[in-house]
């Protein structure tokens, strides 16, 4: 394998960071202590939200959240097909069948216009995915779900530090999760975070996430099936510093994506992320597509050559309707969600984290273009 001269992400881990774990290490409280609620209160409170449920993982957030819902065999949660393939399987841990929206062509959001026909009477969720970071049409959501007496959760993994319309990403609905892979806006190294106003969801995906304890049971005591989802105070103290550090992670994120897209402005071969006029994008990745005169072959060949060039690179997302299982179990063909499949075909993730400097974004563009060229 070649040297990698520029990876495709990079946690910005700093001092502060560091002394924060190193604080925890020195203390007997190395989990299920002050630091996990200290993190949890910090979290609600900056998205002004009453109750935050640190685990660890967003797939382990999402799937408490679906279980604290009810969600059973009869049931069906609309979703995206373009997507982390945890925001589907979360419906099946629980028996549930996930039923797929086909995106906008734009956005790579699932297209709103298109969420009413999909609801059947079997249907107990709606999850909205704030695909990259970039915020769901929120209020044509919330319409048709109280219309239609749904419940919405908002798959925000992707998108901590986003608005809508003035609002922050991830308080529109009964719930909505997060997520801190190193790659992630802020990292805890591995966490995630249900939030919400409701008070009784909040106790429920508490005591699940702790071998299903309530809290005025004993530590052997257990009221209900429950994981091992907890998040330790390490991981805790970590996200408390990072989380302080958001804004500044954000404006630098922004700063890295305007510099892509002067950059690559003059690329006819590629379509590039349009602007976001609703509110404030918080950048997870940044994924640009082939045009549609190209085949998904063109696209490996892009990858491949970046790969040998050392730039990190991947596709960003596989459509999750032809992950295999989800063929073999539902049988999902080609051709179901074409939108979605067009652009999965073509999708190049480029290097993309906070503190990516020019000169690196120079070379990524200067080999991308030499990896079109070839095609």
């Amino acid at each position: 394998m070649p040297q990698e001269r520029v990876p495709l992400s990079r946690p910005d881990i700093g001092p502060a960071d560091i002394e924060a774990v190193v604080a925890v290490l020195k203390t007997p409280h190395l989990s299920l202590g002050p630091k996990l609620p200290a993190f949890e209160n910090a979290f609600a409170q900056f998205l002004g939200m009453k109750h935050a449920v640190a685990v660890n993982s967003g797939t382990s957030a999402l799937h408490l959240v679906v279980r604290a819902l009810g969600l059973g065999p009869a049931d069906e949660m609309i979703t995206s097909p373009f997507t982390f393939v945890a925001t589907a399987n979360c419906a099946l841990f629980e028996g549930a069948r996930p039923v797929f929206v086909d995106i906008d062509p734009e956005t790579w959001n699932f297209d709103a216009t298109k969420l009413e026909s999909a609801i059947t009477e079997r249907t107990r969720l709606i999850m909205p995915v704030h695909i990259f970071g970039r915020p769901m049409p929120m209020d044509a959501i919330l319409r048709v779900a109280e219309a239609r007496r749904v419940p919405v959760v908002e798959d925000a993994c992707e998108a901590l530090g986003a608005t809508y319309k003035g609002r922050k990403v991830g308080t529109f609905g009964i719930a909505s999760t997060f997520a801190f892979y190193p790659n992630k806006q802020m990292t805890t190294g591995e966490g995630g975070m249900v939030v919400t106003n409701d008070e009784r969801l909040a106790g429920l995906c508490k005591s699940m996430r702790n071998q299903g304890r309530d809290p005025e049971a004993g530590w052997l005591a257990h009221a209900r099936l429950g994981y091992n989802y907890r998040l330790s105070d390490i991981n805790c103290a970590l996200g408390l510093s990072q989380l302080a550090r958001l804004p500044e992670f954000v404006a630098l994120r922004q700063r890295v994506a305007e510099r892509y897209l002067a950059k690559l402005a003059d690329v006819g071969e590629l379509v590039l992320p349009p602007p976001y006029r609703e509110g404030t994008m918080s950048w997870f990745v940044f994924v640009v597509r082939l045009a549609d005169r190209f085949t998904q072959q063109d696209r490996d060949a892009v990858l491949a050559y970046l790969r040998e060039q050392g730039i990190g690179t991947n596709n960003y997302f596989s459509p999750v309707h032809l992950q295999t299982f989800y063929r073999d179990r539902f049988g999902f063909k080609p051709g179901d969600f074409p939108v979605t499949e067009r652009v999965a075909a073509r999708t190049i993730a480029l290097p993309f984290y906070n503190r990516l400097t020019e000169e690196d974004q120079d070379l990524v563009v200067e080999t991308l273009k030499a990896a079109i060229a070839r095609l």
